[in-house]
This record gives structure tokens, C-alpha cells and sequence, in this order.
């Protein structure tokens, strides 16, 4: 992605652009020598040596690039750059043996999602500590609630913060555990490692050594055409943006002139508008929202490829997922940044929710039945915060 049309991807660009790619295949191959050679299918001495070269091997990823449209994916090049660069044919033969591309490329978009995911839980946990920070210091700030556009009952700023940290805790946790399960692909051209069997006495022995090399799941049998291991990821990515997308619109209606209770931090050369100097344009949320509007639709791309994946591996549903779930990694690390960015600066007008919630307290405190002090009028609002507040602390 040039970033032109993708503000803010550059954020993201290491983790997930062609030399990102790249060099995720490599740390695949050289995983599987070591694999083999662990388990009794390949000579220790060749595999250190082959592993070796091939971490010395330049990789030009725009000739990668320009080759996979021959290939039909990017492995078969990438192979053959790295036999090539060997020096030596025989070693040269044991690179890829016993592996499909899809073993190699699956693997290696888990390795991305993994750090990815990496990446995502990390400014998640800065974004909960901002949003919890607000959340105790404007527990008891009154507010006027809104529901379908109108005037409701009285909340609090802290209220809304600690539902807003709410929904980023349960992102968080999906991340988590998703990455947590992130499993190998390890099948052969078939899905029966029929030559791993041929090259070394136990196949799955092999396949188990191959994920603890890369610090995967071994998942029990290979998954070319059962796609729930990246459909999972792709919903992890989409719930981080149902999140932040919440957040990141919230902020946008209340920041506007006629409500004027929160407003984004500024900063310089942010916001500004091409024609009126008056602007200071809310670019965070707008850009948060939209990857939450995009984000849905990639997810399910996923799904529906998943569901054309046939015979024993996919022609076209899988090469379907590659450009969506790159788009959707760089989408949700480049949302979660921005978010951090959001919250910490996030400015706060407690003055204006008050003088809001103080004109329409006949309309808040209809429900009642009686006139009075919206702040009088809040329930279980604090106790609910406090719930968020000492979850988040655990």
C-alpha cells in the first residue's frame, strides 16, 4: 500500500509489506530444515549448513514480486531464489522438500499475524489505560444521555469512558487468545505428508517439530481447505475495530461545534482544512471510523472464501484471502495506533456536559416524574465504572 489512499498505513508497513512477507517465507523454510533435520529426515551438519546460506540470501522482493504472477504465488519464486543462491545442488534439492506453498505461505501470514497481534495488543493496553485514567477522573461528571439521537437520562463522562474501555478490554482479550492459538500449516501437497514419510520415520513428528520451531500450535492435522484458523484471525482484527470504532465516533459527534463536549488534541499541521483556516477537523476519529467501516467488509472476504476452499486445497478462494487479510492487518494496526494517539489527547469539556445536562433537566428527569438535580438522578452509573475500572487493573 503506497499510503496515498491509506492514511496512516505507513504505521504498519513493516509488519505487513512485500519485505515484511518475504521475510516471513525464509523464517519458514529454514524452520522446516531444522524440523527435518530434528526429527531424522535430513543430515543436522546439511541442515545447519542450508539454513545458514539461506539467511544470507538478498531477497529482491520486486523480482519476487513481478515472478509470483507466473507462480501464482509468491513461494515458488522465493524457492527458487533461495535453491538458487545456495550454491550447491544437492542442498539446493532438501530446501521446500516435503512442503506444498501452502504450507509455506499459510505459516507464514500466521507469523505476520502473530506480531501483528503483537503490535495490536500492545496499543490496546496503552489505549485502556488512557480511557481508564478518564473513566476514574470524570466518574462522577454529569452528561446528558443520548439514545437514538435524544436527550435519554443523566450519565457521566466516566460512564461512557468505562463502557468505551469496556469494549476495548474484550478486544484485547480476543487478540490474546487468538494469538495464543495462532497453528502451524503442515500438509504436504495433499494434505497427508506422504514424502515427509518417505524422507524421515514419523511425519507428524516432523510437522510438531516444524510448529515448535516457529513457536505455533501444531493443530493436529493440516487445514488447507478448513480456513478457520485465519477467518478467527480476520474476526479478532474486525472486534478491534468494532471497539475503536465506537470510541472513534463517539468522539466525533460530541466533538461537533453545536455539542462541543470533547474535542481531539492538537496538533501541529493536524486537522487543518485545504480552503477554510478555521478547521480543526477531527482526523483521528474520522480515520478510526473509517476502518471500522472497512474492516467488516474484509472480514467477511475471508469467510467467503473459507467457504469455497474445495478438494483437497483451493483454486482461487485461497489466493482470495492474501490481499484481505494484509489489507485488514494493516488496517487494525494502523487504527490501534491512531486510537492510543486519540485518547491520550483526548480534551475533555466537563463545564459544557454540565451546562448541557443543567437546560435539559426537565427532559433528563422525565422518566422521574419529578424536576431536580440531574446529578441526583445516575443510578449505578459510579459502581459501574468501578466494575470496568477494577477489571481493567486485574
Amino acid at each position: 500500500m503506497s499510503g496515498l489512499l491509506e492514511p496512516g498505513a505507513h504505521r504498519a508497513a513493516d509488519l505487513t509489506g512485500d519485505a515484511a512477507v518475504a521475510e516471513a517465507l525464509r523464517t519458514v523454510e529454514i524452520a522446516w530444515l531444522h524440523s527435518l533435520a530434528k526429527t531424522g529426515a535430513m543430515e543436522a551438519a546439511d541442515a545447519g549448513r542450508a539454513a545458514e546460506a539461506l539467511a544470507r540470501v538478498r531477497l529482491d522482493v520486486d523480482e519476487l514480486a513481478r515472478k509470483t504472477e507466473d507462480a501464482g504465488n509468491p513461494v515458488v519464486p522465493l524457492v527458487t531464489a533461495l535453491r538458487g543462491a545456495l550454491g550447491d545442488d544437492r542442498l539446493a534439492a532438501r530446501v521446500h522438500r516435503g512442503l506444498t506453498s501452502q504450507d509455506t505461505l499459510d505459516t507464514a501470514l500466521v507469523l505476520l499475524a502473530r506480531d501483528a497481534f503483537d503490535r495490536i495488543g500492545a496499543e490496546l493496553r496503552t489505549t485502556a489505560d488512557h480511557l481508564a485514567a478518564l473513566a476514574e477522573r470524570h466518574r462522577d461528571d454529569v452528561m446528558p444521555g443520548r439514545t437514538l439521537t435524544q436527550y435519554a437520562v443523566p450519565v457521566t463522562f466516566g460512564l461512557t469512558a468505562a463502557q468505551w474501555l469496556a469494549g476495548v478490554l474484550d478486544a484485547g482479550g480476543a487478540v490474546r487468545d487468538r494469538r495464543d492459538r495462532l497453528p502451524v500449516q503442515c500438509g504436504g501437497a495433499a494434505g497427508t505428508l506422504s514424502l515427509v514419510a518417505e524422507l524421515g520415520p514419523d511425519p507428524v513428528s516432523t510437522g510438531r517439530t516444524f510448529a515448535a520451531e516457529l513457536g505455533l500450535r501444531w493443530p493436529g492435522l493440516p487445514w488447507h481447505t478448513r480456513r478457520r484458523p485465519i477467518t478467527d484471525i480476520g474476526d479478532a482484527l474486525v472486534g478491534v475495530c468494532d471497539a475503536l470504532g465506537v470510541v472513534a465516533t463517539d468522539v466525533g459527534v460530541l466533538g461537533r461545534p453545536e455539542i462541543g463536549e470533547v474535542h481531539e488534541g492538537s496538533s501541529p499541521g493536524r486537522g487543518g482544512s485545504s480552503t477554510m483556516p478555521h478547521k480543526r477537523n477531527p482526523v483521528l476519529s474520522v480515520l478510526i471510523r473509517g476502518a471500522a467501516l472497512q474492516a467488516p467488509q474484509l472480514g467477511a472476504q475471508l469467510h467467503l472464501a473459507a467457504a469455497q476452499a474445495v478438494d483437497q486445497r483451493p483454486d482461487g478462494p485461497w489466493h482470495a484471502e492474501w490481499p484481505a487479510l494484509r489489507r485488514l492487518l494493516e488496517l487494525v494496526i494502523t487504527a490501534t495506533s491512531q486510537a492510543t494517539e486519540l485518547v491520550q489527547g483526548l480534551e475533555v469539556d466537563t463545564a459544557t456536559m454540565r451546562a448541557h445536562a443543567d437546560s435539559a433537566a426537565d427532559r433528563l428527569l422525565a422518566e422521574r416524574g419529578t424536576s431536580g438535580d440531574p446529578a441526583g438522578y445516575l443510578g449505578a452509573a459510579g459502581r459501574f465504572v468501578d466494575t470496568v475500572l477494577d477489571r481493567h487493573r486485574r
